[in-house]
């Protein structure tokens, strides 16, 4: 009988791997150029911090919610036909936000961009899973993690240059590479055949989306309303809905939590780590990012630039790692690439009101070592506990993880970051304008004062971050192990003890 799983040939591996590394390098060069560019935005579209956040959270919410949808409509419909879909959907969506005339047109854009990336995070790495023999996904995705740490090198300097021409290019860019990609997917792409019968999960699906979005509303703005029914209310909700959502998932087959899946003691602990390290180290580096801009008077470009020191670590890094991934036990490289991680962002906590750019180089150097050490593994793990057939929904799980933890650390890290500037601050109202990066706000006399203030809570916050994270690094030491795996894609060496 011929695999129809992994040919023989490699133009359908090959192409796979084209167009997931190109797919990724878009998308995740989406989410470093978003960062510098939102002091800019901020300015012109008088966007407090509130509103910065739901411009970020906007898209990564949705992200998190359709991931596991994607991967399973992937595994079912065709991964190809799932791919041309998120194409579309990121590319039109692109096009709206680079022509938003406010805050809310580019809330809502960002918000069908992050469906369409939903479903390219949850397909690419299966597109690969499903071209490529076990033998050789080690290097496809090491280059897979390598480009990813290329897109986010490029990112901040990218979105530097073209935020100086003007920020609404950081979306437009996107329209020609959608378009290109789209040609290469209907003409060098393919669809295998389902092993089962279609499913849709829309009741997990709604309450997983309903549950995400209630909770970070409460927790957004709880920074301005206190302990108010606007914070509580959405509260309780969502913990309503996402009690329903773990209901409906243990009902029946069909559903986005795969039983088996879940009760994998190493995909547990990868999820675990993953959220994590994502809620802190994207967490970390939103504040970098406005302690560089509005703090220290950096451009865009110059802000993109001193991101580099990190972003050009974790490319070449992840480019090393991709090729020995089958020397280590996955669970000791995982948890050395998360501690690494949690040292860099609690080396933040060294920069004080009065230093220079210089002082955040320990902390992103190490963080991109820990980030380039961290991707590679991770998605090689993902699609690693499951066959083939159902790489589309472990992936959609793995990358779920992933964007619930950047949509919970940005909301609760920047809560916390503004309670400090707030709490520091001698006029609330000032507080809340000096967090959201508008300094100016505070007057010659109290500018001083008011850099004191944002730069004691991001280093309170990035102490804070590190020691979270350092919890992630202590679960895939102790729950990371290649015997779980599946047995035809042997990862790592020798099984971690619990």
């Amino acid at each position: 009988m011929t695999d129809t799983t992994h040919p023989t040939s490699t133009s359908w591996d090959r192409w796979a791997l084209v167009l997931a590394c190109t797919a990724t390098f878009m998308l995740m060069m989406d989410v470093t150029v978003i960062n510098v560019a939102l002091p800019v935005i901020r300015q012109e579209l008088d966007a407090d911090l509130a509103t910065q956040q739901w411009i970020l959270a906007s898209y990564t919410l949705p992200l998190a919610a359709f991931l596991l949808l994607g991967g399973a409509l992937g595994d079912q419909l065709g991964r190809r036909r799932i791919f041309v879909v998120g194409l579309v959907l990121f590319t039109l969506s692109s096009l709206a936000a680079g022509l938003a005339p406010g805050t809310e047109v580019l809330v809502i854009a960002r918000g069908v961009q992050g469906v369409g990336a939903a479903i390219l995070f949850a397909v690419s790495p299966a597109l690969i899973a499903q071209e490529f023999s076990p033998e050789a996904r080690g290097k496809a995705y090491g280059l897979f993690g390598a480009i990813t740490g290329l897109s986010l090198a490029l990112g901040p300097i990218v979105g530097g240059l073209l935020t100086t021409v003007d920020w609404r290019w950081i979306f437009l860019v996107n329209v020609p590479i959608g378009l290109v990609l789209l040609v290469a997917a209907v003409g060098r792409a393919r669809d295998l055949p389902s092993e089962g019968p279609l499913r849709l999960d829309v009741a997990g699906m709604i309450t997983s989306a309903l549950a995400l979005g209630a909770i970070t509303y409460g927790i957004i703005r709880s920074e301005t309303d206190g302990w108010a029914p606007t914070v509580w209310v959405p509260l309780i909700a969502g913990a309503a809905l996402l009690l329903a959502f773990l209901l409906i998932e243990r009902s029946g087959p069909g559903r986005m939590l795969d039983a088996e899946l879940m009760s994998n003691r190493t995909f547990g602990g990868l999820l675990a780590s993953t959220f994590l390290s994502n809620a802190t180290s994207l967490a970390g580096l939103f504040l970098v990012v406005s302690y560089v801009q509005n703090v220290l008077g950096l451009s865009a470009l110059e802000g993109g630039l001193v991101l580099l020191a990190l972003t050009s670590t974790l490319f070449v890094t992840a480019a090393v790692v991709g090729g020995l991934i089958d020397r280590f036990p996955p669970g000791a490289l995982l948890g050395t690439a998360i501690a690494l991680i949690a040292v860099g962002l609690a080396l933040f906590g060294i920069v004080d009101a009065d230093s220079r750019w210089t002082a955040l180089l320990p902390g992103l150097l190490v963080m991109g070592v820990g980030m380039g050490m961290f991707n590679p593994p991770r998605s090689v793990l993902t699609v690693s506990v499951v066959p083939p057939a159902k790489a589309g929904l472990a992936s959609g799980v793995g990358e779920t993880f992933q964007q619930v933890g950047v949509v919970f650390g940005i909301a609760v890290f920047g809560a916390l970051f503004q309670s400090r500037v707030v709490d520091a601050a001698s006029d609330r109202d000032l507080g809340h304008q000096v967090a959201s990066g508008d300094i100016a706000a505070a007057g010659p006399a109290l500018a001083d004062s008011a850099r004191e203030w944002f730069t004691s809570g991001f280093g309170f916050v990035a102490v804070a971050c590190g020691a979270v994270c350092a919890v992630g690094a202590l679960i895939a030491f102790a729950t990371i192990r290649s015997t779980d795996l599946h047995v035809e894609t042997p990862v790592g060496g020798e099984e971690v003890a619990a």
